[in-house]
């Protein structure tokens, strides 16, 4: 599945790749059937000027996850990671779930005697927002406890957020780093790519600003229903959603019976910077973020983001400065903040710009530079 920790994941191993050194990405295969793979990846290590794959990509075998749309999952992967690593024989395992592929990559480096690192992409409660109320308690207890016992094993964890590391330290799973999972600030850019592109898209979607965003996952957990009814309080705008998932049918019938102007375009990748840039504002109503990849997307192209005062929002959305946080699940909140920046173009155009100011403080080259730090200390501790 594509989701915002993937692209983390694909932007670390290719900029770590850029920097010479060789890199294996064990994930799911999109096809089912275990496949390799080598993609160009920069420089290399054979001398000046030659270039060649550092990146090799191993898609694992995979059945299809029939609770998510669009995602594969990999059941008793821990042979096959074994086997890969141990071809591989890598310096350092740097896991991004805490279960299936990541876990054994885990226990795999252990048996290798190499370091483990673990980045937090979800906390429990993420989880048990799914479950029933009577099964939520009990079920984030063993999940806090699987966490401590998963610290145990790794010799470094990371959160993206300074928020989620001090959450993670108080129920006792460790004392992670904080590393901005970073955004791609030369793809996302204020600056669009030709000069009618804006005009392109609203014929394409048949849009009329002004325009509200919203992207991500259309999962129950990222509560899009809220941005609907906000939205449907904002009677100048149109509503743009982008992306898809398990609500998308329901997000769609919601629409019509609030008589809301909306557009759902489903997954899209070409076109999602010119989509950013298309917008006013952007808008997302979601609770469980850890760093909201869309949401600096939108500040990397200077758009204004409204977003709820929950999780680490705080710390990506300043709150006046680069747009607006409202207290979560309030709709009307959520609205009047919208309007007031559809209403107000001058300050829309001046938080864009210091949302822009903002994102570029999170690069991807900062990111994959603080990661090679981690990486490199840790390996030489480890000899």
């Amino acid at each position: 599945m594509i989701s915002g920790a993937a692209i983390v994941v694909q932007r670390l191993a290719e900029g770590l790749a850029q920097r010479g050194h060789n890199v294996l990405v064990m994930a799911a295969s999109e096809r089912g059937p275990a496949y390799t793979s080598n993609p160009p990846s920069g420089r290399g290590a054979g001398g000046e000027g030659e270039t060649r794959s550092c990146l090799k990509i191993a898609r694992l075998q995979s059945i299809k996850n029939p609770f998510r749309v669009g995602q594969r999952a990999v059941l008793f992967p821990r042979a096959a990671v074994q086997r890969e690593l141990q071809n591989f024989a890598p310096e350092i395992v740097h896991a991004h779930d805490p279960v299936s592929v990541g876990l054994a990559g885990i226990l795999a480096a252990r048996q290798l005697r190499i370091p483990a690192v673990l980045t937090i992409h979800q906390l429990p409660w993420f989880v048990t927002a799914y479950l029933p109320k009577f099964l939520g308690a009990p079920v984030e207890r063993a999940l806090w406890a699987y966490a401590r016992w998963l610290n145990q094993q790794v010799q470094a964890a990371i959160t993206p957020s300074k928020t989620i590391a001090e959450i993670v330290r108080a129920h006792g799973a460790g004392r992670p780093f904080a590393i901005s999972n970073g955004v791609d600030l030369e793809r996302f850019t204020p600056l669009p790519a030709s000069p009618h592109e804006s005009d392109h898209l609203l014929k394409k979607y048949s849009l009329t600003p002004p325009i509200i965003l919203h992207a991500g996952r259309l999962d129950a957990d990222k509560k899009a229903d809220l941005v609907l009814r906000a939205a449907a309080r904002v009677p100048q705008a149109q509503l743009l959603v982008v992306g898809d998932g398990t609500q998308r049918p329901a997000l769609e019938k919601l629409a019509a019976q609030l008589n809301l102007k909306a557009t759902f375009t489903g997954y899209v990748r070409e076109e999602l910077p010119a989509l950013f840039r298309l917008a006013q504002v952007f808008v997302t109503a979601s609770e469980v973020e850890i760093q909201s990849s869309v949401a600096m997307e939108a500040a990397a192209s200077g758009v204004p983001v409204v977003a709820v005062r929950a999780s680490s929002m705080a710390e990506f959305v300043q709150e006046g400065v680069t747009g607006y946080l409202v207290p979560p699940r309030d709709v009307n909140a959520l609205a009047a903040r919208l309007m007031e920046l559809l209403n107000n173009p001058q300050l829309a155009h001046n938080m864009g710009r210091a949302a822009r100011q903002f994102a570029e403080m999170h690069s991807t080259e900062r990111t994959v530079e603080a990661h090679e730090a981690l990486y490199l200390q840790l390996t030489v501790h480890s000899k």
